[in-house]
């Protein structure tokens, strides 16, 4: 994928979570500072950027950390997270990467506008994630104008047509569905696991996940036989509401039976407080400061602490968590 990917020169790897992309992009940006003699630039969430500087360490290949705005860039690879993409001058770079490149979904976005328009005329490209969505053609077209194939727009007018009197929504055309994916395969390749190339699957081979479902009563306090379904998210904190310190005890009890390091998910910020002090466990919440959330999600990672609390918005994005092997959504 490596060769591909340097062959093209602009490219996208979607590949499945555990299958290297790290290894991958940090390989494709060596080799692009030794073709031009040039440094190139990683982007990536913030508590992925020490991560991926440890991966480097460990496979011999040298990251530093853009530490301040206009230093002098030697022929290396260089890393940040997204959000000091507007304090950095560019133009010396040869190269960039976008690590967790899904960052490119929503198109009327100011950071995803921001990273295409920044490294238009940036010679060489990556994009790695392993969550592109098949479904979301805005996002392959975010792609394929960040890599400089066709724009969004430009996508749109060839393969797709409007659906029906709805304007904002556009369906792929029957008689085009070959030649867009084709087209997608011209810059893109997609890789859920070894075997689809031939490799051997040892070592990737993952047992089924094993989902267990906990059912917390909740008192019906309508004057109807059954109590309504939650379906709007007012019903849903009503019952939340209802079964806070029932959850709070039976997440208690799951996390004091489990040996090795955990995870709860929560959806608010009292459930995440809560459940944090009685497990003893380390609550990374939006509010914190960056550098905390870095170094609580980088804890975790090198097993500092037994139970991580936050929420999938904080923590599900390309952190390297392959030592727990155990959640629980609450």
């Amino acid at each position: 994928l490596v060769q591909i990917a340097l062959n093209k020169g602009r490219f996208a790897i979607f590949a499945d979570c555990g299958l290297g992309k790290t290894l991958m992009q940090l390989s494709w940006a060596d080799e692009v500072v030794k073709k031009t003699n040039k440094p190139v630039l990683i982007l990536a969430p913030l508590a992925v950027v020490q991560q991926t500087v440890n991966e480097g360490s460990k496979f011999g290949i040298d990251i530093e950390l853009i530490q301040f705005i206009n230093q002098d860039y030697n022929a290396k690879i260089y890393i940040t997270n997204y959000e000091q993409l507007e304090n950095i001058d560019t133009s010396f770079f040869s190269g960039v990467v976008l690590d967790e490149s899904s960052i490119l979904k929503g198109r009327d976005g100011k950071m995803s506008r921001r990273i295409i328009d920044t490294f238009y005329k940036t010679p060489y490209k990556l994009a790695c994630t392993a969550t592109p969505s098949p479904n979301d053609h805005m996002e392959l077209g975010q792609h394929s104008e960040f890599l400089g194939a066709m724009s969004y727009l430009e996508m749109l007018a060839m393969y797709f047509v409007h659906d029906g009197g709805e304007t904002s929504k556009w369906r792929l055309r029957k008689h085009a569905k070959d030649d867009f994916w084709k087209y997608v395969c011209t810059w893109s390749y997609s890789l859920d696991n070894p075997k689809t190339m031939g490799y051997q699957l040892k070592g990737y081979d993952l047992p089924e996940i094993e989902y267990v479902e906990h059912f917390i009563p909740v008192k019906n306090e309508t004057l109807t036989l059954f109590g309504d379904v939650a379906v709007s998210a007012t019903d849903l904190h009503k019952d939340l509401k209802k079964s806070f310190d029932d959850r709070i005890e039976k997440t208690k009890e799951i996390v004091r039976n489990k040996e090795g390091q955990i995870i709860v998910w929560t959806l608010k910020n009292d459930e995440a407080e809560r459940i944090s002090k009685e497990v003893n466990g380390v609550n990374v919440q939006g509010s914190d400061k960056p550098e905390i959330k870095a170094k609580n999600l980088n804890g975790f990672a090198n097993n500092e602490f037994k139970t991580l609390v936050t929420k999938t918005s904080i923590a599900s994005f390309g952190m390297n968590y392959q030592q727990c092997n155990e959640m629980v959504f609450m």
